[in-house]
């Protein structure tokens, strides 16, 4: 079985987070999603961003809770990364 982490924070975009989960587990790989500062089993906020024209709005997402370690990491077991997307800034 494929390996792959998922790193994830708070307020990453509830899409890009809880999607591509769901679809890596129904293709049967396995996913482990950290948090840097957090331990399997603590729940990371997500966020749903609405763009309206040059406004962005944020929404409350999911509270997702993370599967893996941060601090017990082996990339070794690991057949693939992905990166969640996160808070977009308006400069």
């Amino acid at each position: 079985m494929k390996r792959v982490l998922m790193l994830a924070g708070d307020y990453t975009e509830d899409y890009e987070v809880m999607v591509p989960y769901q679809a890596l587990k129904v293709a049967g790989v396995d996913v482990d999603v950290v948090c840097p500062d957090k331990s399997a089993g603590d729940r990371i906020r997500t966020a749903i961003h609405d763009l309206r024209g040059a406004d962005v709005f944020g929404k409350p997402g999911h509270n997702f809770v993370l599967n893996a370690s941060f601090g017990y990491l082996r990339l070794e077991q690991y057949d693939g990364l992905f990166l969640t997307g996160g808070r977009l800034l308006n400069i």
